[in-house]
């Protein structure tokens, strides 16, 4: 089972009791099914009563009674991607076991530094690695300007460029995709996820992704991807394909945040305020690095953003201390 990302994680939740079912992995889930990968291959499975599929994660280790494709029960997960969609409550299931996570952009109008940082923030929080993965670098001349803005994103962040395209696309993305080993895609439509992943699993014409046209003037892709799926990667390791995503809202992601803007979490340390926003008041650390130059204003500015926005999504414990309730935390005026 190692070979489908099996890790002593998974193995030591197992109980004795549970020796009868066979643990597989979900590769897809939709609205009314889903299915699991075995080391026998593909199994339609089904689910308990009362279950329900935006319960499960693409990536997900279940343990299922082999004679009747029964799942029984779902394992802990070691990474867990998810998102907050604005109007619902429960935030919407991505990846899981994921080791790696690509964010996919591409060398035009679609990288956004905005955006992407918003990707690093739930990456961070998942659990997971973030890779920058810069595609269409052979329709531009500046490359590596691009390159150098996504470096100065997060410390240590690992940034590549390729071209989806290209058989060479495969090897520059190796490190991440050994043996036993699971990346997920994430991104905007049409910046090359689709082409990346049948570059990457090299599939038959009868199961390649789809890939779609790029709307001149804003660089806009369409929709390609539907649903969230599992695919074996040429090298032995396996990638989680997803829908591109236009909106993108943080919420409960705090520790992924300091780990992105980590520069000025360390600078806020020596502001004069315990409280201080690093907007007007006296003796903030941060702000006299603006004005030295060391920081940029413009990622300050978003670090304020996403700060305020993720304190407002995040929901608050209220009540006494064994019946505390969950509610939405009252928004600033």
């Amino acid at each position: 089972m190692t070979s489908l990302g099996w890790s002593a994680f998974h193995h030591a939740q197992l109980q004795p009791e549970e020796a009868g079912l066979a643990p597989m992995r979900i590769a897809t889930v939709h609205r009314d099914r889903i299915s699991a990968i075995s080391e026998l291959g593909p199994v339609r499975l089904t689910l308990p009563a009362q279950a329900k599929t935006t319960e499960f994660a693409v990536g997900d280790w279940v343990l299922v009674a082999p004679d009747t494709g029964l799942l029984v029960r779902r394992l802990d997960r070691q990474t867990l991607l998810q998102r907050k969609t604005e109007g619902r409550r429960q935030a919407q299931l991505i990846a899981a076991n994921v080791d790696t996570l690509f964010i996919v952009t591409s060398c035009n109008e679609d990288f956004n530094p905005g955006r992407l940082e918003r990707y690093l923030a739930l990456v961070n929080d998942s659990g997971a690695a973030p890779v920058i993965v810069l595609t269409k670098v052979d329709q531009t001349d500046d490359a590596d300007g691009y390159l150098r803005q996504a470096e100065a994103l997060q410390r240590g962040l690992a940034v590549v460029m390729l071209n989806a395209k290209a058989p060479e696309a495969a090897e520059t993305l190796a490190p991440w995709c050994g043996a036993g080993q699971t990346v997920a895609l994430v991104g905007s439509s049409g910046v090359g996820k689709s082409t990346l992943l049948n570059t990457l699993s090299r599939p038959s014409a009868e199961t390649a992704q789809l890939t779609g046209t790029i709307r001149e003037g804003d660089a806009k892709g369409r929709h390609t991807t539907t649903s969230r799926s599992l695919h074996a990667i040429a090298g032995g390791g396996w990638v989680i394909d997803t829908p591109g995503m236009r909106s993108l809202h943080v919420a409960d992601v705090s520790a992924g945040l300091d780990t992105l803007f980590a520069e000025i979490v360390a600078l806020a340390d020596g502001c004069r305020f315990r409280d201080c926003t690093h907007d007007h008041e006296p003796g903030c650390a941060v702000q006299a690095a603006v004005a030295a130059g060391t920081v940029d204003p413009a990622r300050v500015g978003r670090w304020r953003k996403l700060t305020e926005e993720n304190l407002t999504n995040t929901p608050v414990q209220t009540g006494p201390r064994n019946n505390k309730v969950t509610k939405p935390r009252s928004k600033r005026r």
